[in-house]
C-alpha cells in the first residue's frame, strides 16, 4: 500500500515511516505542512496519515478533500476525536502516543481493500 504522511514532528514522522515500511508498505512522502499537503493531493496513494496540528494550521481541509476523493485516511494526533469538526467525527483516529499494533490495525481497517474477504 502507498501511504502519504502529514506530520510536522520529524521524530514521529520517522517512526511512522519505519513502522509502515516494516510491514511492507511504501511511504510515498512524509510532509510537514499544509502547503506541502495540498501540493501532494494529486499524487497517487492508497491512504494518508494526518496529524491535525501541522505547520500552517489544522489538516481538516486536507481531510475533507481526501473524503471527497474517496481516499482513506487516519488521523494520528495528540488532539482528541472531540476536537474534530462534525463532518470528520467518524474518521479513524489514533491517539498519540500510539502503539504500533493499534496504528497498523487502524490503517488496515481504514483501507477496505486490505480487509479479508
Amino acid at each position: 500500500m502507498r501511504i502519504l504522511i502529514l506530520e510536522d514532528d520529524p521524530a514521529i514522522a520517522f517512526d511512522l515511516q519505519a513502522i509502515l515500511e516494516a510491514e511492507g508498505h511504501e511511504v510515498i512522502d512524509s510532509i510537514s505542512s499544509l502547503a506541502e499537503a495540498y501540493q501532494h493531493l494529486d499524487d497517487v496513494f492508497d491512504c494518508a496519515l494526518l496529524d491535525i496540528d501541522v505547520i500552517g494550521g489544522k489538516s481538516f481541509g486536507v481531510a475533507e478533500t481526501l473524503m471527497r476523493r474517496h481516499i482513506p485516511f487516519v488521523f494520528v494526533s495528540a488532539s482528541t476525536p472531540s476536537d474534530l469538526p462534525q463532518t470528520l467525527q467518524q474518521v479513524a483516529f489514533v491517539a498519540k502516543p500510539f502503539e504500533e499494533r493499534v496504528l497498523l490495525k487502524t490503517v488496515e481497517r481504514a483501507v477496505p481493500s486490505l480487509l479479508p474477504c
